[in-house]
């Protein structure tokens, strides 16, 4: 039972953040998020940590039971120096393309708009080391969905 108990130990120790993973894929690094919104308008993570370099495999999860007509999330990267209101405002007028600007270049990726019991995954490489922003762009959403992707 001592055994059992230094294991599971170990391997909370080696990924103390249950909701990402980092693993080496033909030859390059992947690191695998999983992020949640509900039907409340929150994501279930204020704060993303990756390391230079790799690549970000994100999954944003809805946990909600809302269609994405009413309650829809995604999960926006935005580059440094982005004002998150000014983009937000700017967003809300882009209805037709899930409220992302059409050729934007305040953007670093960005999922698609998805409905309660839904799931969406990209893959991007993560950004210089910094802090940025994350944000979703559904119109109201981007107050309380928001938190900071830091890259080390």
């Amino acid at each position: 039972m001592n055994y059992l108990l230094v294991i599971l130990a170990m391997l909370f120790i080696s990924n103390p953040n249950p909701e990402s993973a980092t693993y080496k894929s033909s030859e390059k690094t992947i690191t695998e998020i999983v992020i949640e919104g509900n039907d409340k308008m929150q994501f279930n993570l204020s704060e993303i940590k990756v390391k230079a370099g790799t690549t970000v495999k994100l999954t944003l999860k809805h946990v909600g039971k809302l269609p994405k007509q009413a309650m829809g999330h995604n999960f926006v990267l935005l580059k440094k120096g982005v004002e998150m209101k000014d983009f937000a405002m700017t967003a809300m007028k882009a209805r037709d393309n899930d409220y992302i600007p059409q050729s934007t270049e305040n953007v670093i990726a960005y999922t698609d708009l998805i409905g309660g019991g839904e799931s969406t995954t990209i893959e991007f490489e993560a950004p210089a080391k910094g802090e940025y922003t994350f944000i979703c762009s559904f119109p109201g959403h981007f107050s309380l969905m928001n938190g900071t992707f830091i890259v080390e």
